[in-house]
Protein backbone atom coordinates (compact mmCIF):
# COMPACT_ATOMS: atom_id res chain seq x y z
CA UNK A 1 0.00 0.00 0.00
CA UNK A 2 1.39 3.57 -1.20
CA UNK A 3 1.74 5.85 1.98
CA UNK A 4 -0.37 8.77 1.83
CA UNK A 5 1.90 12.54 1.90
CA UNK A 6 -0.33 14.63 3.76
CA UNK A 7 -2.61 14.92 6.53
CA UNK A 8 -6.09 15.37 3.86
CA UNK A 9 -4.67 11.59 2.34
CA UNK A 10 -4.61 10.07 5.50
CA UNK A 11 -7.61 11.67 6.40
CA UNK A 12 -9.09 10.13 3.02
CA UNK A 13 -7.44 6.93 3.25
CA UNK A 14 -9.05 6.38 6.82
CA UNK A 15 -12.41 7.31 5.57
CA UNK A 16 -12.10 4.62 2.80
CA UNK A 17 -10.44 1.82 4.75
CA UNK A 18 -7.47 1.81 3.26
CA UNK A 19 -5.69 2.57 6.75
CA UNK A 20 -8.07 0.12 9.72
CA UNK A 21 -7.25 0.02 12.93
CA UNK A 22 -6.40 -3.75 14.15
CA UNK A 23 -7.17 -5.01 17.33
CA UNK A 24 -5.15 -6.80 19.05
CA UNK A 25 -6.88 -7.10 22.63
CA UNK A 26 -5.28 -7.85 26.10
CA UNK A 27 -6.02 -8.37 29.41
CA UNK A 28 -4.26 -6.02 31.58
CA UNK A 29 -4.16 -7.69 35.60
CA UNK A 30 -4.31 -5.77 38.27
CA UNK A 31 -4.91 -7.35 41.46
CA UNK A 32 -6.16 -5.73 44.82
CA UNK A 33 -5.99 -7.62 47.86
CA UNK A 34 -7.59 -4.50 49.89
CA UNK A 35 -7.53 -0.83 50.40
CA UNK A 36 -4.64 0.42 49.27
CA UNK A 37 -2.64 -2.44 48.46
CA UNK A 38 -2.50 -3.75 44.98
CA UNK A 39 -0.06 -4.97 42.61
CA UNK A 40 -0.76 -4.56 38.74
CA UNK A 41 1.26 -4.26 35.43
CA UNK A 42 3.60 -0.81 36.40
CA UNK A 43 4.64 -2.54 39.89
CA UNK A 44 5.45 -5.49 38.44
CA UNK A 45 7.30 -3.67 35.28
CA UNK A 46 9.56 -2.06 37.83
CA UNK A 47 10.06 -5.27 39.67
CA UNK A 48 11.54 -6.60 36.25
CA UNK A 49 13.54 -3.63 35.17
CA UNK A 50 14.71 -3.54 39.33
CA UNK A 51 16.46 -7.11 38.54
CA UNK A 52 17.60 -6.15 34.98
CA UNK A 53 19.38 -2.93 35.74
CA UNK A 54 20.51 -3.60 39.68
CA UNK A 55 18.66 -0.11 40.43
CA UNK A 56 15.56 1.32 41.67
CA UNK A 57 16.94 4.57 39.63
CA UNK A 58 17.73 3.45 36.75
CA UNK A 59 14.05 1.01 36.53
CA UNK A 60 12.49 4.16 36.90
CA UNK A 61 14.30 6.04 34.32
CA UNK A 62 13.57 3.48 31.96
CA UNK A 63 9.51 3.88 33.14
CA UNK A 64 9.85 7.50 32.72
CA UNK A 65 9.65 7.92 36.56
CA UNK A 66 11.27 9.68 39.02
CA UNK A 67 13.75 8.35 41.11
CA UNK A 68 11.40 9.57 44.36
CA UNK A 69 8.14 8.09 42.63
CA UNK A 70 10.29 4.23 41.53
CA UNK A 71 11.33 4.29 45.76
CA UNK A 72 8.01 5.16 46.42
CA UNK A 73 6.29 2.03 44.51
CA UNK A 74 8.78 -0.64 46.01
CA UNK A 75 7.82 1.24 49.25
CA UNK A 76 4.49 0.21 48.95
CA UNK A 77 5.27 -3.03 47.94
CA UNK A 78 7.25 -3.42 50.61
CA UNK A 79 4.10 -2.32 53.04
CA UNK A 80 1.96 -4.33 51.32
CA UNK A 81 3.93 -7.65 52.30
CA UNK A 82 5.19 -9.35 54.86
CA UNK A 83 9.17 -9.63 53.66
CA UNK A 84 10.89 -7.16 51.55
CA UNK A 85 10.88 -7.68 47.57
CA UNK A 86 14.02 -5.48 46.82
CA UNK A 87 17.11 -5.32 49.25
CA UNK A 88 19.97 -2.73 48.70
CA UNK A 89 23.05 -3.88 46.98
CA UNK A 90 26.36 -2.50 48.88
CA UNK A 91 29.71 -1.49 47.16
CA UNK A 92 30.14 -1.23 43.43
CA UNK A 93 31.86 1.21 41.18
CA UNK A 94 28.84 3.07 41.35
CA UNK A 95 28.10 2.88 45.12
CA UNK A 96 26.17 -0.19 44.78
CA UNK A 97 22.13 -0.51 43.47
CA UNK A 98 19.16 -2.92 44.39
CA UNK A 99 17.97 -6.45 43.52
CA UNK A 100 15.13 -8.51 43.73
CA UNK A 101 14.85 -10.88 47.18
CA UNK A 102 13.94 -14.62 46.07
CA UNK A 103 10.62 -13.20 47.67
CA UNK A 104 10.36 -10.66 45.30
CA UNK A 105 11.03 -12.77 42.39
CA UNK A 106 8.22 -15.26 43.72
CA UNK A 107 5.92 -12.13 43.74
CA UNK A 108 6.89 -11.50 39.84
CA UNK A 109 6.42 -15.34 38.94
CA UNK A 110 3.12 -15.90 40.95
CA UNK A 111 1.81 -12.34 38.92
CA UNK A 112 2.54 -13.73 35.06
CA UNK A 113 1.45 -16.86 35.52
CA UNK A 114 -1.63 -15.93 37.03
CA UNK A 115 -1.57 -13.66 33.88
CA UNK A 116 -0.60 -16.15 31.25
CA UNK A 117 -3.43 -17.90 33.09
CA UNK A 118 -5.81 -15.54 32.58
CA UNK A 119 -5.08 -14.68 28.89
CA UNK A 120 -4.92 -18.04 27.90
CA UNK A 121 -8.93 -18.90 29.58
CA UNK A 122 -10.29 -15.71 28.02
CA UNK A 123 -8.60 -15.73 24.84
CA UNK A 124 -11.76 -17.35 22.95
CA UNK A 125 -14.04 -14.55 24.51
CA UNK A 126 -11.20 -12.28 23.67
CA UNK A 127 -11.51 -13.01 19.99
CA UNK A 128 -15.19 -12.83 19.78
CA UNK A 129 -14.96 -9.73 21.38
CA UNK A 130 -12.24 -7.98 18.87
CA UNK A 131 -14.31 -9.83 15.98
CA UNK A 132 -17.44 -7.52 17.47
CA UNK A 133 -15.94 -4.54 17.16
CA UNK A 134 -17.08 -1.80 14.45
CA UNK A 135 -14.74 -1.40 11.79
CA UNK A 136 -13.65 2.57 12.68
CA UNK A 137 -10.79 4.73 12.19
CA UNK A 138 -8.68 5.14 15.68
CA UNK A 139 -11.10 6.53 18.34
CA UNK A 140 -7.79 9.86 18.45
CA UNK A 141 -7.47 10.01 14.65
CA UNK A 142 -6.12 14.09 15.19
CA UNK A 143 -3.01 12.07 17.00
CA UNK A 144 -2.65 9.93 14.38
CA UNK A 145 -2.99 12.90 11.84
CA UNK A 146 -0.47 15.38 13.71
CA UNK A 147 1.94 12.30 13.81
CA UNK A 148 1.71 12.05 9.61
CA UNK A 149 2.34 16.04 9.74
CA UNK A 150 5.54 15.57 12.05
CA UNK A 151 6.78 12.71 9.69
CA UNK A 152 5.96 14.69 6.56
CA UNK A 153 7.85 17.73 8.00
CA UNK A 154 10.78 16.06 8.99
CA UNK A 155 10.36 14.30 5.50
Amino acid sequence: MKTPKSSAAVRRAITDGRITHKARPRVTLRIDFDAGRAVGPGKIKLLELIEMHGSISEAGRQMGLAYRRAWLLVDSLHRSFRAPLVAPQRGGAHGGGAVLTEFGRAVVQHYRAIESVVQKAGAVHLEALSAALAETAPANVEAALKKTRLALSLG
